[in-house]
């Protein structure tokens, strides 16, 4: 039986509410909200990146590049060009900013427009740039073992 200490012993009417129960959903609704974040938080642009075991994260991005199956070239999300990317680098560094470079390319993008993307970076003097993957528990298999089939 509910009651207080020092009770008489009679049948009184509790007029208190418990709050217990409401914090316990709360506490579900919460839990809930943390794990859907982060698909409602996803950008709009999909690109299907390859995985690996060995990736990094990077703790600051001045500015993502990337690279879509399509043939697309993104600076920060909007639509450019290899031009576009060179001027974004530049007035970066001409403010003295230490410029980071973060590419992802879907993993149907040529190789020979990744080394492009990366030489065009490097050549404006960026040092600090990194390739943008989905992080794997294991090392994937080998992509071009699975096409020889």
């Amino acid at each position: 039986m509910a009651g207080r200490l020092g009770d008489d012993g009679g049948d009184e009417v509790i007029s208190q509410i418990n709050i217990t129960p409401f914090v316990d959903i709360i506490l579900v609704v919460l839990i809930i909200f943390m794990v859907t974040a982060t698909t409602i938080a996803r950008s709009s642009i999909q690109v299907d990146l390859p995985d690996a075991a060995t990736g990094e994260v990077t703790n600051e991005v001045s500015f993502g590049v990337t690279l879509g199956s399509h043939g697309e070239l993104l600076l920060d999300g909007e639509r450019s060009d290899g031009e576009g990317v060179r001027r974004a680098i530049r007035e970066a560094r001409a403010r003295g900013a230490e410029v980071t470079v973060l590419v992802a390319a879907d993993r149907n993008v040529q190789h020979g427009r990744v080394v492009w993307i990366l030489d065009l970076v490097r050549s404006e003097g960026v040092g600090k740039f990194a390739i943008h993957i989905d992080k794997a528990q294991i090392v994937p298999p080998d992509p071009a073992a699975g096409a020889s089939g």
